[in-house]
């Protein structure tokens, strides 16, 4: 459900209202990098991811069929906590199951099971046994496979892609933003690990497919899969 203008209690002073983006920022909530469809306040640049600006008070996650998950704005205890889904460090809003002790970043939690643009189908997974095209090693998070199983993406994986390009995303602005998303996302596209004893023409087709597979996965993890940035990331990572 999206509204024009909500009151968030994390920042009481004022209205937060609904922007769209293609400049990634920092959500005020959670602490995670988020690009697309958010609430921000502009006069104290201030910004709260979908999932986290209009929140549940308790979810349930097909994934752990025994939890339930409570919402709160901070983690809970002393102990350092990581999100179960992307492996990385619970700093903000977080869903907690307190007889688990299973933590899911709000985004994460929210993660669409199936990611479908009507040509290419990702199912996700809480474990594959198939390789990471990123990493080249199998386990870890949650991952993105395909439908014809081809194509597997671990989402702490691409949580590390954009966590390692944040500075260049974030702080270009201005004029030279889209040059630094240019000469940034591309990288990203390198990363991936290609299948070897393949024709030209084959392997050509594998990297698009990735590329186009690991567009879809990023926009998720970054809280907006509806929105997949094909103005920025898609068109950015598809250039050789």
């Amino acid at each position: 459900m999206k509204y024009n203008e909500i009151s968030h209690f994390s920042h009481p002073q004022h209205i937060l209202k609904f922007e769209y983006t293609e400049v990634p920022f920092k959500c005020d909530g959670c602490k995670e990098v988020g690009i697309g469809s958010h609430y921000r306040c502009s006069f104290c640049d201030f910004d709260l991811h979908m999932h986290c600006a209009i929140h549940s008070l308790s979810i349930y996650h097909p994934f752990y069929t025994k939890c339930s998950f409570q919402f709160f704005y901070r983690p809970p205890g002393d102990t350092p906590r990581y999100c179960n889904a992307c492996e990385k460090d619970i700093n903000g809003f977080v869903y907690h199951c307190k007889s688990c002790g299973f933590d899911l970043h709000p985004c994460c939690a929210k993660l669409p099971m199936v990611l479908d643009d009507g040509e290419v189908n990702l199912y996700l997974h809480r474990k594959v046994r198939a390789v990471c095209h990123r990493c080249g090693r199998k386990g870890r998070s949650w991952s993105y496979r395909s439908g014809c199983k081809k194509y597997n993406l671990h989402v702490a994986c691409v949580r590390e892609m954009l966590m390692e390009n944040w500075h260049e995303l974030y702080f270009g602005h201005g004029k030279d933003s889209t040059r630094k998303l240019e000469t940034r996302i591309p990288s990203l596209k390198n990363t991936l690990q290609t299948p070897h004893k393949r024709s030209k023409g084959k392997v050509k087709k594998c990297c698009e497919m990735a590329v186009l597979a690991l567009q879809f996965v990023i926009s998720a993890v970054l809280g907006d899969p509806t929105a997949l940035i094909a103005g920025v990331i898609g068109s950015l990572m598809s250039r050789a």
